[in-house]
């Protein structure tokens, strides 16, 4: 009786490992990737990369997501610039905030905020970080705004967005950019 017991626990542990290697070999299977409008790869003043942008719809609502590398530790603001030009040495051609409505800079002023203020972005030790935020308005209202004759970029600043002071929430310089292209 232990022989065929054991055998039965031999033979099921072989297809017990076979099924496992199997599943280990075969390619995960993803959820479909969200509808892309726009994406932007980052870079600092010298070219180097500094991360990626894009926008996607995800269940009805777009989201900007911005993964950041190579940045100092710590809290950054992010923003939507006016137009789509990264020049260095300072990104100063990127202009002012996305700012259609005309509203005041900043999520916590009660006159804002403009459609370019974003939360901050959080770096860790590592110079890594990531940032989701929803934008408002339809896939129309973000084409013309986003793609109008000189573009938009995105901008990461050296410091940390107060969410309030307008026009830039005191957000310090400009450490990386990225021109945001259709898909």
């Amino acid at each position: 009786m232990k022989t065929k017991t054991l055998s039965l626990l031999l033979v099921t542990g072989a297809l017990a490992s076979s099924a496992y290697m199997a599943a280990a070999v075969a390619k995960p299977t993803r959820a479909a990737r969200p509808a892309g409008l726009a994406s932007a790869t980052l870079r600092a003043a010298d070219g180097t990369p500094r991360g990626k942008a894009w926008i996607a719809n995800r269940n009805g609502h777009w989201d900007l997501k911005v993964e950041a590398i190579g940045v100092a530790p710590g809290a950054h603001g992010v923003h939507l610039h006016t137009v789509g030009k990264c020049d260095a040495p300072d990104f100063t051609s990127a202009g002012g905030h996305l700012n259609p409505h005309g509203k005041m800079h900043g999520t916590a002023n009660p006159q804002g905020p403009h459609l370019g203020d974003l939360p901050n972005l959080i770096a860790g030790t590592d110079g890594k970080g990531t940032l989701t935020a929803g934008l408002t308005g339809s896939a129309a209202e973000l084409n013309a705004a986003l793609f109008d004759a000189d573009g938009t970029a995105v901008v990461i600043h050296a410091g940390p967005d107060d969410n309030r002071t307008d026009p830039s929430g005191n957000s310090g310089g400009r450490v990386a950019c990225g021109v945001l292209t259709r898909g």
